[in-house]
């Protein structure tokens, strides 16, 4: 026969039902459940416990583990990856974003990394700082379409004032 679990647990019954029903995390909640279980008297032993919720009997000692280590706290914590860091520093960034409201400061996504490489040393590919510039800043570069330099100016006034009468 297994050994029965020796497990002190501090919070009240009544309060971990409510965190049970506040919870929005299903990892959270199978934690919480184990120690509603647990208080309320439920179950006894590890392989109870790891059947009721068809988890590995070494996951439900982890997580007592966690448990009697740090509390409440260390038990629903989540653990989040680092990521990596990125690529346009803060003050770039910064610098990037008021340039970019000036208006019409960047002819290409070239000239910025350019820009970029020349006033804070990065080195960034031309993907990088489109993805950055179009994607994260919402920001597009807004040149107009080129124009012949033979082209009569005056041709053209009279072409778009008299383009509605043709149509």
């Amino acid at each position: 026969m297994a050994r029965s679990l020796q497990i002190v647990i501090e919070e009240s019954a009544e309060f971990l039902e409510k965190q049970l029903k506040q919870t929005r995390t299903a990892s959270q909640k199978e934690r919480l459940q184990i120690l509603w279980w647990l208080k309320t008297g439920q179950v006894q032993q590890h392989q109870e416990l790891a059947h009721r919720l068809g988890r590995d009997t070494s996951t439900v000692t982890r997580w007592l583990q966690k448990y009697r280590r740090g509390g409440l706290p260390e038990l629903l914590e989540v653990k989040t990856a680092p990521g990596q860091v990125p690529h346009l520093t803060p003050s770039a960034l910064a610098g990037l974003k008021q340039r970019l409201e000036l208006g019409a400061a960047f002819k290409s996504y070239g000239e910025i990394v350019e820009w970029l490489k020349a006033e804070y040393s990065l080195e960034l590919t031309y993907a990088t700082v489109y993805s950055w510039v179009r994607y994260r800043l919402k920001a597009k570069l807004k040149v107009p379409r080129p124009h012949s330099a033979k082209q009569d100016v005056e041709a053209v006034k009279l072409f778009k004032k008299t383009l509605s009468q043709h149509c």
